[in-house]
């Protein structure tokens, strides 16, 4: 089964890129834990300013009841009917201030970007992930005792990406707005800010961009 939603991608990127999606219905299977390590290796070895690897991760596996509905507690109302399908869920969650002292000025980038190395491993592994930013950071905090100078940043629902979202009633109608991304000339710049670094022979790719769009939901980013 192909991962990603039916749309087409200029060929500048990697197939692995091009498949990465983050889906809105799950299939209703367990993700064994040798993947689930897999993970979690490949955030660990992603790179970090210093080499000071700030993120944690809490996990909350279906086959553990009481911890998914627990952790599943944590998630925004929005996000519940697609959330509660998933096989696997984890909050990411950085430190803020280097171990040598002071602030962690790219703490954050540094998190997002050991997620971005777990995503595309699990999309190695035909599994999906879909991230979520409207949690309950305080209960979070609360429930799982998250210390002082902790960020709960963002919760991770991992699965089997299901094979016909289109027919799942969990991606409603309201959802159902193409799929876009904003072409490199409004945010790739040279010189000074807004000034588009445009290479002529990027253009007919930009164009094709700007044009790709799928038939399923912004749901699937």
């Amino acid at each position: 089964m192909s991962m990603s939603p039916a749309t087409q991608c200029p060929p500048l990127i990697h197939d692995l890129l091009s498949r990465r999606f983050s889906p809105c219905a799950f299939e209703p299977r367990p993700v064994d834990q040798h993947h689930l390590l897999a993970l979690f290796e490949a955030a660990r070895w992603s790179a970090s300013a210093g080499n000071e690897q700030p993120w944690s991760y809490i996990v909350a596996t279906r086959s553990e009841s009481d911890e998914f509905a627990r952790m599943l507690d944590c998630v925004g109302r929005i996000n519940l009917s697609w959330a509660r399908l998933a096989a696997v869920l984890m909050i990411g969650c950085v430190r803020l201030s280097l171990q040598r002292g002071g602030l962690y000025p790219t703490a954050e980038h540094d998190l997002g970007l050991a997620s971005a190395s777990l995503v595309f491993e699990a999309t190695a592994r035909g599994l999906g992930v879909h991230q979520m930013t409207v949690i309950d950071r305080e209960k979070i905090r609360d429930v799982y005792h998250v210390p002082t100078g902790i960020s709960v940043m963002t919760m991770l629902a991992i699965g089997y990406p299901e094979a016909n979202p289109s027919a799942t009633k969990t991606v409603t109608s309201d959802l159902r707005t193409p799929r876009f991304r904003k072409p490199l000339s409004s945010f790739v710049f040279s010189g000074a800010w807004s000034n588009a670094w445009l290479p002529a022979q990027a253009t007919p790719h930009l164009e094709q961009a700007n044009a790709r769009l799928t038939p399923h939901s912004s749901c699937s980013r």
